[in-house]
């Protein structure tokens, strides 16, 4: 078992727009390849992490499960949609993965 979590870092003022932004894409996209809001954790900062950042957190069997996953995202037109109506409210270039083996 693994957790693969997605960071964003959000522009100021923002955060609201893409913690509800994020929510839908569960509902209406992620679910489509398991990642539905009942198998997520939506995280945002609190205390030593920036205020502006929201970390998704995904249980993923494995490797190979993630990336079966990425590649069907891949496939979904409303999920290239949904980022670039994302785009606006987040940081550039503030995107990333981390992928923890669960002990």
């Amino acid at each position: 078992m693994m957790v693969a979590r997605w960071h964003i870092d959000t522009k100021f003022g923002h955060k609201q727009d893409v913690i509800a932004s994020v929510k839908r894409w569960h509902e209406e996209i992620g679910a489509q390849v398991g990642w539905g809001l009942d198998r997520v954790r939506i995280l945002s900062g609190s205390l030593g992490a920036k205020e502006s950042t929201l970390v998704v957190e995904i249980p993923v069997e494995d490797l190979t499960a993630l990336d079966e996953s990425w590649r069907k995202l891949a496939t979904i037109e409303a999920h290239k949609q949904w980022s670039r109506e994302l785009e606006p409210h987040m940081v550039s270039a503030s995107t990333y993965w981390e992928v923890f083996r669960v002990v």
